[in-house]
């Protein structure tokens, strides 16, 4: 099963800024407590490799990757820390042929119809639909992927997408995945609350169920 396939079962990605890498174990074990075995780690902050290394050497089991990569610098740096696979804000056409040259899983992120063609002919498997709700909601992505519909191409919305409105976004069938940061918040890792993480993640897994009727 590939990467995203497995992303793809879960339903829902906790986009997680961290400051300090000492916390990542203890945060994946929120996580896998909560049922959630995944984290997107974003390189938003100086913590996020070593983060991604911390989880990916001490708790294999999660599927942890590697989010708003901007460069192929960040991209090797991933890489390097046991990223599992990477996602951008943006497509970059240059950071997609050395993703793949690297055998690294990664979701550009689109906005248009243009986008999404250049993600396809680069052989994406999945993109991100990115800042989702900022770009038009569910039926903007609706409208903007129907013409490849056939494609069977997936995507994973991210940015205002959160829990009483994930219904709205799983129901797209070319939708697999959501991404959110109300998982596990910058504040809440900063402050030990892990408790709470561990409640979140919970909630979000129940409600990938309840949607999908499983």
């Amino acid at each position: 099963m590939s990467i995203f396939n497995k992303i793809s079962e879960i339903g829902v990605v906790p986009v997680i800024a961290i400051d300090d890498a000492d916390k990542a174990i203890a945060l994946a074990d929120a996580l896998l407590e909560g049922g959630l075995p995944l984290a997107e780690i974003t390189f938003r902050t100086d913590a996020a490799a070593q983060a991604i290394e911390n989880i990916s050497v001490h708790r294999p089991e999660m599927l942890v990757g590697a989010g708003t990569v901007l460069s192929i610098e960040q991209l090797d740096e991933c890489k390097h820390s046991g990223a599992k696979f990477a996602l951008s804000p943006g497509l970059d056409p240059e950071i997609l042929t050395h993703a793949k040259n690297l055998s690294m899983p990664f979701a550009p992120g689109i906005m248009t119809p243009s986008e999404i063609l250049i993600a396809i002919r680069a052989g994406c498997e999945m993109m991100k639909f990115f800042p989702a709700g900022a770009a038009g909601g569910p039926n903007m992505l609706k409208n903007i992927s129907a013409p490849v519909s056939h494609l069977n191409i997936s995507f994973n919305p991210t940015g205002g997408v959160n829990l009483k409105n994930m219904d709205e976004w799983l129901t797209i069938p070319s939708v697999k995945a959501v991404g959110g940061t109300w998982i596990a918040t910058r504040e809440d890792i900063n402050n030990g609350n892990f408790a709470k993480i561990i409640a979140n993640a919970k909630a979000a897994v129940s409600r990938v169920k309840e949607i999908r009727g499983v």
